[in-house]
């Protein structure tokens, strides 16, 4: 376990938090340093890592520094390391935390797709596409 990093004062009078949660519009979750931020939450995070949750565990990509533009920020928070340490989460090397991600989407897409045929058979109009923007 590391030692607790304190905020660091910068010469723009703002903390910066050294260990920081993101979760995006399109529900990736980013770890990192925030280094910089403006009025429009952009952000800049350094040493970042994108983290892939599955059932209970959860597997790392290397992404290194990471521009986010503030309109995709959905969360933002700082990461208590004890805490994060008590979770009951195992990593996996993230190649197999890919894989069970493809299969637990293969599985909510035959559900749907099982949903929607009992709809249409019980008279139900079931015309969404996944093009469809609503």
């Amino acid at each position: 376990m590391q030692g607790i990093h304190t905020p660091q004062r910068y010469g723009c009078g703002c903390l910066l938090v050294e260990d920081i949660l993101v979760v995006l519009r399109d529900g990736r979750k980013l770890l990192g340093i925030l280094r910089s931020y403006d009025q429009f939450a952009n952000l800049v995070l350094q040493d970042t890592v994108e983290r892939i949750y599955v059932n209970d565990a959860f597997g790392d990509i290397e992404r290194g520094i990471f521009i986010v533009r503030g309109e995709n920020v959905v969360l933002l928070g700082e990461v208590d390391k004890d805490k994060e340490d008590d979770l009951e989460l195992q990593e996996l090397p993230i190649e197999q935390v890919l894989q069970m991600q493809k299969e637990e989407a293969d599985e909510k897409a035959r559900k749907e797709k099982v949903r929607l045929q009992m709809l249409y058979r019980q008279g139900f109009s079931v015309d969404f596409l996944e093009t469809d923007m609503y």
